[in-house]
């Protein structure tokens, strides 16, 4: 009995709850099992709240207000942006679900709380520029939401580097839209007043 106990360590181990292989294998498929389990809850409710502002604002290049305004020559046809918004709203979903994972990680609370509050500016920014049309106050809500999206990208590189590179993409397009909503109100001083062209109807 005692040879057996000599020949088989492991199994010793893993009667008395050491960390035998099968039981680090069972540990990372739930590990993975926790983290798709968040994803499955962020990157959908993500994609609605997103989606469901930017159609309740009459967001995009369909809105007759921002047809009427002048322009920058970098605007983006409005493919782009019906394109770019979902792939974002997905890679921050996924970003936020690794940040939600890591339990017990330093600066994970910090990290949320960013996150949360910049998601609600930019959740705010559709209805303030296409609805409000008021573009001076939207691009400093673009400019914050900036910054906070920057403080939040730090600490999530403290707790998941991964998760920081999936912010960046978000990052950078929101840079964008600040200078796109800077050039937009230089063009159009009058912008607030700006009656939306009547629709033609053809008999």
């Amino acid at each position: 009995m005692l040879h057996w106990k000599r020949q088989n360590p492991q199994s010793e181990s893993t009667m008395w709850g050491g960390t035998g292989p099968m039981n680090q294998i069972a540990s990372r498929g739930q590990l993975r099992m926790s983290y798709l389990r968040w994803a499955l809850f962020t990157v959908p409710l993500i994609l609605l709240l997103g989606i469901a502002s930017g159609r309740i604002a009459g967001s995009g290049h369909g809105n007759r207000w921002f047809a009427a305004l002048a322009k920058p020559d970098i605007v983006p046809p409005g493919w782009v942006f019906a394109t770019a918004w979902p792939l974002l709203y997905l890679l921050i979903g996924l970003a936020i679900a690794m940040i939600l994972h890591a339990r017990g990680a330093r600066m994970r609370g910090p990290a949320i709380v960013l996150f949360v509050v910049q998601f609600i500016l930019n959740l705010v920014w559709s209805p303030l520029f296409f609805a409000a049309h008021q573009v001076t106050s939207a691009f400093y809500l673009a400019g914050a939401m900036a910054g906070l999206t920057l403080i939040a990208l730090i600490l999530f590189a403290m707790v998941r580097k991964v998760a920081a590179l999936l912010m960046l993409p978000y990052l950078l397009w929101l840079c964008f839209a600040v200078y796109l909503t800077l050039e937009i109100d230089r063009l159009n001083p009058d912008a607030e007043t700006l009656a939306a062209p009547a629709v033609r109807t053809q008999i």
